[in-house]
């Protein structure tokens, strides 16, 4: 089935309750398009990024018309609604045990992932490195040449059907223990330095100027970002909450294949 006549048959299964049987089949045949990269929960049109809520929708029936059953992978025994996701030698994809990805997820050519785990819905594109004990969230779309680093949380998000997912384009780097949740966008070749924490409230403010610019729920392009504070005024006191600070812009020596060290080191912060 093409891709517009599964979103028929999915919006018209939404809209039934309950389901029944002869809703199995456009459900799983989504989940296997989503498995395959041929249909994706997010994707950039005219330069923004649009959510296919029917593809959010295949998901939750796919949850509620599966029932839980034993899965094995070698030594290792699940109890689970959803299977493992096989990758073959075919797919050129470098999986490290006990690396983890659900059937539903994509794995683009060239993926490589370390001891990790990649759910359903998400997306990842070619070249891209997920490190160890990185998670990359349910429907979070991971664009190519990206380099997630040990550690790394992206965050996922399958209700509200409208929320977009979070969004890591080409190139970015995320350094160790990053945190990015709530539909964050991290522009292309980004840098966040390590234990950077953005959600869809948290400012992202670039110092580079005279005057700070601040942005929410996005990193600029090519915008090297380190973890910073700012004061606010309580009933109690002033305290320190958490912001992220944009103190400069990757350079032509610092290219995707520079070291996260390297970038930040330009900018005077690394070791």
């Amino acid at each position: 089935m093409i891709a517009a006549d599964l979103e028929r048959l999915i919006e018209d299964a939404w809209e039934r309750s309950p389901l029944d049987a002869g809703d199995l089949e456009p459900v799983e045949a989504t989940i296997r398009a989503l498995d395959e990269g041929r249909v994706r929960v997010a994707e950039k049109r005219d330069d923004e990024w649009v959510v296919n809520e029917w593809v959010k929708k295949a998901i939750l029936l796919y949850f509620q018309l599966r029932g839980m059953e034993p899965l094995e992978a070698g030594p290792f025994a699940y109890l689970d609604k959803i299977p493992l996701k096989r990758v073959t030698a075919s797919d050129r994809v470098r999986v490290v045990p006990p690396a983890v990805a659900r059937y539903g997820s994509f794995l683009s050519e060239g993926v490589i992932l370390m001891p990790s785990y990649v759910n359903i819905g998400a997306w990842v594109g070619p070249r891209t490195m997920v490190d160890t004990w990185a998670t990359v969230g349910s429907c979070a779309q991971i664009g190519a040449d990206v380099h997630l680093a040990g550690g790394v949380g992206v965050g996922g998000v399958l209700e509200p059907l409208q929320a977009r997912p979070v969004i890591v384009e080409d190139g970015a780097f995320l350094g160790s223990r990053c945190i990015v949740t709530e539909g964050v966008v991290v522009g292309e070749e980004a840098v966040l330095g390590p234990n950077v924490s953005l959600t869809a409230s948290v400012p992202v403010i670039d110092v580079t100027g005279p005057e700070p610019v601040e942005h929410r729920g996005y990193v600029p392009p090519r915008s090297v970002v380190v973890p910073g504070t700012r004061p606010r005024e309580f009933p109690a006191g002033t305290v320190q909450l958490s912001c992220a600070l944009v103190i400069g812009q990757r350079t032509a020596s610092t290219d995707r294949r520079t070291s996260l060290n390297d970038a930040l080191r330009e900018h005077g912060i690394g070791a």
